[in-house]
């Protein structure tokens, strides 16, 4: 079996078992127009929900019991994951009518997470991290957290860690502004804790990790590590971080399945999918089950289509992420786009590089969407160029 067709292969659960809670809350503006109608741990990389590949990151790291925090499009992921048992998990939910931030949503499972080490991970954040070696660690010495940082070359984008020589968390620092930064180590929302961290988790009330109870902890001198990641991260929280990792699990960069089977080299095609005769391929390509390519199409790479979709004679599609039952009309040309659900692209449109159009959207024949559109979900786009929003 390769590294590319399993998650987690040779993961060995630590001594002593452990439960996980998937903050799975978020609301994903940033991810607009694509979350408009879809909750953001279920935005498709690979097409498979990115909360489906962390689910299967725990099971290989032998966790089986496994908590999420509900609030945007909740009856989504539910129906989707279920009771978890198709995932070989056990999975329970708690609904935040109002959010509760993400310690405040952690506290609420305090009874089921509160008998012993616990991990914490964000329902959208892409990752092959050795949770193993990371629960190994925290419990290694007598902490009450531990936390996942990565070093970035841009700190400006995220909250960072500081540390002292032995990785004990020392302060904070909050998208510090190019050249401020006191640290290069980003915090990766991946946490071990021990139940005494629920001491400093009051109930039923807003609580943020990073802005009440890490700085807590640090004045009251609790033992606070961090525990460097050298694997593959991405927060998958905007628009071209959710562009990058699509293409960096196409290209294997890190460890997830890719699914259906490799028609060629490169070129990965699910079950009932039909590619004409003559049809253009340039790896790596994904398609998903039940496509057709009709003849004289072009696919340049990396690119992604999800399921049910149609792409039609004479249609060039490159570098672009396409989600379940769009159809690119006959002669269209798309390129560095990304497309919700169910959209259709009538003939001879042309879709340019960074424009994002939401599920069930129209693009009218011969219609030009300029690079960096945002349009829909819904949108109707007709005979009027559409203009950057």
């Amino acid at each position: 079996m390769s590294e590319r067709e399993t998650q987690g292969a040779g993961a060995v659960a630590p001594a002593g078992a452990f439960r996980a809670m998937i903050m799975a809350a978020g609301l994903g503006t940033r991810l607009h127009p694509l979350t408009g109608r879809t909750a953001k741990p279920m935005v498709p990389i690979l097409n498979r929900p990115v909360m489906e590949h962390m689910l299967h990151l725990l099971r290989g790291h032998g966790v089986r019991e496994v908590a999420a925090n509900l609030h945007y499009h909740p009856d989504k992921i539910r129906t989707y994951f279920g009771d978890g048992s198709a995932f070989d998990v056990s999975l329970r939910y708690n609904f935040e009518r109002e959010l509760l931030g993400t310690a405040g949503g952690v506290g609420c499972f305090r009874d089921f997470l509160g008998d012993g080490t616990f991990v914490v991970v964000s329902g959208d954040g892409l990752t092959d991290i050795d949770l193993t070696a990371f629960v190994t660690a925290h419990r290694a010495g007598a902490r009450i957290g531990t936390m996942a940082v990565k070093r970035v070359d841009d700190p400006s984008h995220y909250g960072v860690v500081i540390h002292d020589g032995d990785r004990r968390v020392t302060g904070f620092q909050e998208k510090p502004a190019p050249g401020e930064e006191l640290s290069h180590l980003c915090n990766c929302g991946i946490y071990a804790f021990e139940p005494e961290i629920f001491d400093h988790v009051p109930p039923g009330v807003f609580v943020d990790w990073a802005k009440d109870v890490f700085p807590a902890l640090l004045e009251t001198g609790a033992p606070l590590y961090v525990w460097p990641l050298e694997s593959y991260w991405n927060d998958v929280g905007n628009i071209e971080q959710y562009r990058m990792s699509n293409f960096d699990a196409l290209l294997g960069r890190v460890k997830l399945e890719v699914p259906g089977r490799e028609l060629h080299p490169g070129v990965w095609i699910g079950e009932g999918t039909e590619v004409a005769t003559g049809v253009h391929l340039e790896p790596p390509i994904l398609l998903g089950a039940g496509c057709t390519v009709e003849p004289e199409a072009e696919l340049i790479g990396p690119l992604i289509v999800g399921d049910g979709c149609v792409i039609e004679r004479g249609a060039v599609l490159e570098g672009v992420i396409h989600w379940d039952g769009v159809r690119a009309g006959r002669g269209t040309r798309l390129a560095g786009s990304i497309l919700g659900r169910n959209v259709v692209v009538h003939h001879e449109a042309v879709i340019h590089e960074d424009a994002v159009i939401g599920d069930r959207s129209q693009v009218a024949a011969r219609v030009v969407v300029p690079a960096g559109s945002r349009c829909g979900p819904h949108a109707d786009l007709g005979d009027d160029i559409v203009e950057p929003s």
